[in-house]
């Protein structure tokens, strides 16, 4: 019986369900497997298999029997014969025939003639073939047998391809779920806008169930259904990737669970499952836990919430499942108007403004002359703690507060509730992941553009119409056509391969490493055309960067998963010391951690400082996520988020005084390089704005530096006469490309931290 025939047996049971659709597989071009729907399977790419060495045989304590029996061999001879073997055309195409192609064969001969040459001593039957043929007695192609179990020692995988595309066939997801398939579910979908109502009347659903649990994207949103629920007497659990709170003081579950969607339970039973925003099946991340969820959650009535884009998916996801889909449609709650005019100028802002801006370079610039116009702002983007985020939009809805602008990223897309009677988009352009995990520069979608811009007016506010516009007048024609376009339907729902599926390849090719088979699997993986699977380089960064350390494959397949930001190399570093300490089976203490940490902190003095310190408060998020994966290994969660709700304090303080540390970060930089760039010089969000710009049109920043270098050392040398508009734009252009070159060697911006999205 082969190796894996028990669990093959397993997968084999899973498929019962027929599919509507036998099209070809709708794969992102970088994990583009396919099936033709009826069972058929594209080569795989054998560019990912990896030879396992295979070491010569040294000198022998047993006799070598080969030449007892013959004669020692002519090392010369065998060279020439095993060269001979090589170019025949009859062996290169008996290797296709058993899954060798040119590379492999390749791979596999060089291994071979390595092996015999180098060897002291060779099997008895292979040496007296090599004999023979030397004594011109037997045929190169007698040697095709030993070859090709050399070439299966150093690439097991083709010995158990069959298994193998068998474990990565992903065509029947729904079978994977048996509890869900075995009870009759009503789904219902909640399609709307923002601010329609919709994820409400799905939550007034949730709260009247005997049990129930919402899933949804942020831990914000989580958290705000969780104070809802208890607030309305009805006891409910938090359950997020970092934290578990519990509604009952002896920590027993309570019947509602409010959790982030990748830590939904797909065996629990409940009455009533909320799965909001339902267009983010699409993300090439996390579009995994949308699937999940939605085909395997075991309750009775399913709630989908989200944009409309997303029905016929859900509907024909339902039909494999044999579930009908009840469509409810949403009109927005609040009137919501795109301006004929632009801003043009910080001096036109009014309270209840929000400026929108897709970097932190932006946030901090921006923030930075609305203050220097007299105004408070409140500062919003992606990194800050969740507890930073409530508070600035807690200060900029307070009516008694001063602060009445706020500036943000698309962060507030999701998750906050704010008073805004204008969204003003400083850019229309933002940089974007696609398929192949690669970054690019693009203009919002249509559903981008509804989702920031439908925040303004939110029903029940002090605003009771919203209005949208641009900051820069060119970029309004584009905003409006942007809006008026249909949201591009949602094609198909993200996969990813479970730890269960990985360990299994792992036990077929268990010299691969974790990246190596990841690879191996969507290389080989069959999807139908509703799936796509999901970006894997994150994962495989951190295969690669932990491979060195000694883990077992379910552990290291754990720290792959863990949810931070590549980007940030003191929170990777953390990572491969958790990882090194985990392997030696010390625990990590908090001691340790503030050792590692230089706990306490103080409050920031510049930006490098604060970018640092949400560094670190992720670096607490990552222990508080291990320590509910691995609880002996990471004792003191409670201690850790003690300290990570001090350190959230410590980086209001500095949110709050932002100003003060851009100009810090910048008197810095002055001080340690004699150029200063333009942008800043100019007081100019400019330098990404141009850069994005570049691709889609090439007009000049004229209105840029007049919207927003009044007073500027450029506008005193235009109104002198000493500078012409066409020298700025040359100046400028040439600053651009000398930055690009590295000539200036200015990297001011990204040392502080400020260069990252």
């Amino acid at each position: 019986m082969r190796r894996c025939a028990g669990p093959l047996l397993r997968l084999a049971g899973r498929r019962a369900l027929p599919l509507r659709h036998g099209a070809a597989a709708a794969f992102p071009a970088s994990f583009s497997s396919s099936s033709d729907g009826s069972g058929g399977s594209r080569a795989p790419d054998t560019s990912l298999f990896v030879p396992v060495p295979l070491k010569p045989v040294g000198d022998a304590a047993e006799e070598d029997v080969g030449a007892e029996l013959t004669r020692p061999l002519d090392k010369a001879e065998v060279l020439k014969s095993l060269n001979k073997f090589y170019k025949r055309k009859e062996i290169q195409r008996l290797g296709t025939e058993n899954g060798l192609d040119a590379r492999l064969f390749h791979q596999a001969f060089i291994s071979f003639r390595k092996y015999i040459m180098e060897s002291s001593s060779v099997s008895a039957d292979l040496h007296i073939i090599l004999n023979d043929i030397c004594c011109g007695a037997g045929h190169v192609d007698d040697l095709f047998p030993f070859f090709l179990r050399h070439a299966k020692q150093i690439f097991p995988m083709l010995d158990c391809m069959d298994d193998l595309r068998k474990i990565s066939d992903l065509r029947l997801p729904p079978n994977w779920y048996p509890e869900a398939r075995a009870i009759q579910r009503k789904i219902i979908f909640h399609a709307g806008p923002t601010n329609s109502g919709k994820t409400y009347h799905a939550i007034q659903r949730f709260l009247s169930a005997k049990s129930g649990i919402y899933c949804g994207p942020l831990k914000l949103l989580a958290h705000e259904i969780f104070q809802k629920s208890n607030a309305a007497n009805v006891p409910c659990d938090l359950v997020t990737g970092e934290e578990r709170v519990y509604a009952n003081e002896d920590a027993r579950q309570a019947s509602h669970i409010a959790c982030t969607i990748e830590m939904c339970s797909t065996n629990t039973p409940y009455e009533v499952a909320v799965i909001d925003e339902i267009q983010m099946i699409r993300d090439p991340a996390r579009g995994w836990a949308w699937t999940r969820a939605l085909l395997g959650l075991s309750a009775e009535e399913i709630h989908v919430c989200g944009e409309a884009a997303a029905i016929d998916l859900v509907t024909e996801l339902m039909y494999t499942t044999g579930e009908e889909v009840e469509v409810r449609n949403y009109k927005r709650l609040t009137p919501l108007t795109v301006l004929d005019y632009a801003l043009e100028s910080l001096d036109n802002l009014r309270p209840g403004d929000c400026i929108v801006c897709f970097s932190k370079n932006d946030i901090y610039s921006v923030s930075r002359q609305v203050e220097a116009r007299g105004l408070e702002c409140a500062v919003i983007y992606g990194s800050l703690p969740p507890g930073t985020k409530l508070e600035q939009a807690k200060k900029f809805n307070d009516p008694d507060d001063p602060c009445k602008i706020l500036v943000a990223t698309d962060a507030i897309g999701m998750g906050l509730n704010l008073c805004i009677k204008r969204i003003i988009f400083n850019s229309i352009v933002k940089p974007t992941i696609n398929e192949k995990g690669e970054k690019e520069i693009d203009l919002i979608t249509t559903s981008q553009a509804l989702q920031i811009a439908g925040r303004a007016g939110r029903y029940g506010s002090s605003f009771k119409q919203g209005e949208v516009t641009t900051m820069h007048r060119d970029d309004l024609v584009q905003l409006k056509e942007i809006l008026s376009e249909p949201v591009r339907p949602v094609k198909a729902a993200g996969l990813h391969p479970t730890a269960e599926q990985i360990e299994m390849f792992a036990y077929h090719l268990p010299d691969a490493t974790l990246s190596n088979l990841i690879d191996i699997f969507v290389s080989l993986s069959q999807v139908d055309g509703l799936y796509f699977v999901c970006n894997i380089d994150d994962f495989k960064f951190l295969a690669d960067m932990i491979q060195h350390i000694p883990l077992n494959l379910r552990s290291r397949y754990v720290f792959c998963t863990a949810p931070l930001n590549r980007k940030e190399p003191f929170v990777c570093t953390t990572l491969l010391k958790f990882a090194r300490q985990f392997s030696r089976n010390e625990p990590l203490t908090f001691d340790w951690l503030c050792r590692h940490t230089k706990w306490p902190l103080a409050p920031p003095k510049n930006i490098k400082e604060l970018v640092h310190l949400e560094a670190v408060h992720d670096v607490f998020d990552l222990y508080l996520w291990l320590s509910y994966r691995f609880m002996d290994m990471f004792p003191d969660a409670a201690l850790v988020r003690n300290i990570q709700k001090k350190l959230d304090d410590i980086i209001q303080i500095g949110v709050c005084n932002i100003t003060k540390l851009i100009r810090a970060s910048q008197s810095n930089h002055r001080g340690a390089k004699s150029t200063e760039p333009l942008s800043v010089a100019l007081e100019v969000p400019g330098e990404s704005r141009a850069r994005s710009l570049k691709a889609y049109r090439s007009s000049t920043r004229q209105e840029d530096l007049k919207s927003h270098g009044r007073g500027s050392l450029a506008n005193r040398l235009l109104r002198e006469g000493l500078l012409t508009q066409e020298m700025l734009r040359q100046l400028e252009s040439e600053w651009q490309d000398q930055h690009r070159n590295g000539r200036y060697g200015l990297r001011g911006c990204d040392s502080d931290g400020m260069g990252k999205q």
